[in-house]
């Protein structure tokens, strides 16, 4: 036991970084076990470290939360498809949209689409959507996008398609 305890002391005075400046003393408990302290008690012995410093200067973290990652990155989000002022020939009145996220479209984000200043469903977690039966005509799309606790980050710019349909009356 007692060359466990000189063996422990020696690879605490070869890795006394954390203890640079201070004086570290240890004993053994009621139950045998050996205690290191940086406070004086009777019995402890001192223990010197060695002459190596190795030293860390206090930080702020902070600024290393996700929440605050996330609200220092801008995002941005912008309609891909359809181009503005494209004109879509489908009779069945089907349109895709397509969209992008940067800098990057994390885990727990959502996109909720707009057409004609009403939104087309729900906020879903994917970049892609299909509209089905519009009506002929001009059309706005709007894409808004959420983070992981729903708080809206980015809207797009409005985005204009123009909708032709063959009628029953053509």
């Amino acid at each position: 036991m007692k060359k466990f305890i000189i063996l422990l002391i020696a690879f605490l005075l070869s890795i006394s970084s954390f203890a640079a400046e201070k004086t570290i003393y240890a004993w053994k408990d009621k139950n045998g076990v050996l205690v290191f302290s940086d406070t004086p008690r009777k019995g402890a012995i001192e223990v010197k470290p060695s002459s190596q410093h190795f030293i860390v200067p206090s930080s702020n973290a902070d600024n290393l939360t996700r929440e605050n990652q996330l609200e220092k990155a801008t995002f941005n989000i912008d309609i891909s498809s359809p181009e503005n002022n494209q004109i879509i020939q489908e009779n069945t009145g089907t349109i895709y949209i397509t969209s992008f996220v940067t800098p990057s479209f994390k885990t727990g984000f959502t996109i909720q689409l707009f057409i004609n200043d009403k939104a087309s469903g729900p906020a879903i977690n994917s970049s892609t959507f299909a509209l089905k039966n519009i009506p002929s005509g001009d059309h706005v799309l709007q894409l808004k996008l959420f983070d992981d606790k729903n708080q809206l980050i980015a809207i797009s710019e409005p985005r204009i398609f123009h909708m032709r349909r063959k009628t029953d009356n053509e």
